[in-house]
């Protein structure tokens, strides 16, 4: 398959306005935007053919081209990630992907293989027409997620799927809810990992769609295919022992400084 890696990248986001520029320490003490960090990380991603940044701000395209990112301008307009790289689907020169992938530009501590993994399922899946990975929770992972939630900030997301891999749903919430008492081991709470592999025809239909009630309640984006009844394959995949978190608040930029020092 020939596989296209986008980075949707938007200025103005309500919970940290201008997040992509936001400047974080690395192992050596100097300073990279999280955009860089993230074209960074999906250029490290084997087997695809390209990487490109997709935004609708000149602030964040320049900054983009300084390290040498191609970049594809989308409108103003486009509501969210999946509908910005639907916009820069058409904008793309070359050959026509069979698969494009939505690297989200929050997430530098995203492994390779999280998308490798991603790009196999969906090869060895001809019917699928769009997948995203899922990581179970050990208990530190867990405690973080419940803390966003004591603490009032919307941060990560969970999935709950069934026994063939089919989402069933995605909330900001932390779901199953557990009953107090003792933590089922292993916990079975998983943390979606915000990318997504689609067939070009998927992501061409999910911009030809309106925002349904679940995706402005949630804020999420991927409920659109569910309420449009459009199978989304959760793609489980393993941390390998590293840390895997997203800046979702300024809140979250120590704990990713402290991951990335660890690496």
């Amino acid at each position: 398959m020939r596989t296209v890696i986008l980075i949707p990248a938007r200025y103005a986001s309500t919970r940290y306005p201008g997040k992509p520029l936001a400047e974080l320490r690395q192992r050596d003490g100097s300073r990279k935007t999280l955009i860089q960090m993230s074209w960074e990380a999906a250029s490290r991603i084997a087997g695809a053919a390209s990487v490109h940044v997709a935004t609708d701000d000149d602030r964040i395209a320049a900054a983009a081209r300084a390290f040498g990112a191609d970049v594809v301008m989308t409108p103003e307009s486009c509501a969210n990630g999946t509908e910005r790289c639907a916009a820069a689907l058409e904008r793309l020169s070359g050959p026509a992907p069979d698969l494009v992938v939505n690297f989200q530009g929050d997430a530098p501590l995203t492994p390779p293989w999280f998308v490798e993994d991603l790009i196999a399922a969906m090869g060895a899946e001809d019917t699928a027409r769009m997948a995203t990975p899922v990581l179970r929770c050990d208990r530190l992972h867990y405690e973080a997620l419940l803390e966003d939630r004591r603490q009032g900030r919307v941060g990560g997301t969970t999935a709950v799927f069934d026994a063939t891999g089919r989402a069933l749903y995605f909330s900001k919430e932390v779901l199953p809810h557990i009953d107090a008492g003792a933590l089922p081991e292993p916990i079975p709470v998983f943390h979606h990992v915000g990318v997504y592999a689609y067939r070009p025809d998927a992501l061409r239909d999910y911009a030809r769609r309106s925002a349904c009630a679940l995706e402005r309640l949630e804020g999420l984006e991927q409920l659109r295919f569910l309420d449009a009844g459009i199978p989304v394959r959760c793609v489980e995949v393993s941390a390998r022992g590293r840390v895997f978190w997203e800046l979702n608040n300024p809140t979250d930029v120590p704990r990713i400084e402290a991951a990335l020092e660890a690496l």
